[in-house]
């Protein structure tokens, strides 16, 4: 049993996001033979939130998978995307915390997204400083590039300072 579910859950992830059809085909075979995969679960509330923006069915299914299997390394990063993307910023915080937690968890990709959220909420410092954080945890070349170009956008979009004004003013 454990087998063909794989099978199944193998065969839509394989298909998404290319071929949603297909994905789901399989995806729905997967949760047939074992309605508490959180893997597969966590692969339709990505399909859900990612490709249909239905944020709200999506956290259903993130939720759900959750609750399946709290030390699973996929669900969290997603479902902290979909909560972000939906504004429910109190609920990304305290998936964060939680998910840090978890042994063997991508922690570089939970400090990117507690960046997004204070960015989301205005807070450009606070946002470097997690992306400070994040480049601690990364492990690969193209990883470390995703957070120094991320520092770079962030820095672009802060006020700029007021120096030439002050010098102007002083003379």
């Amino acid at each position: 049993m454990t087998l063909t579910k794989n099978k199944y859950y193998f065969e839509a992830l394989d298909n998404y996001p290319y071929s949603l059809p297909e994905c789901l085909e399989a995806l729905n075979y997967a949760l047939s033979y074992d309605p508490q995969d959180a893997d597969s679960l966590c692969l339709m509330g990505r399909i859900y939130s990612e490709m249909l923006s239905d944020y709200e069915k999506g956290k259903l299914y993130f939720e759900e998978a959750m609750q399946c299997d709290v030390t699973n390394l996929n669900v969290p990063q997603y479902y902290i995307s979909c909560l972000i993307d939906n504004e429910d910023y109190q609920e990304a915080d305290k998936l964060i915390d939680y998910s840090l937690k978890i042994k063997g968890i991508d922690k570089a990709t939970l400090w990117f997204y507690r960046s997004l959220l204070s960015e989301k909420r205005g807070s450009f410092v606070n946002a470097l400083k997690f992306l400070d954080e994040s480049a601690k945890y990364c492990f690969t070349e193209y990883s470390l590039n995703v957070v120094k170009n991320r520092k770079k956008f962030i820095k672009s979009k802060m006020p700029k300072k007021k120096k030439m004004k002050k010098e102007k003013e002083t003379k």
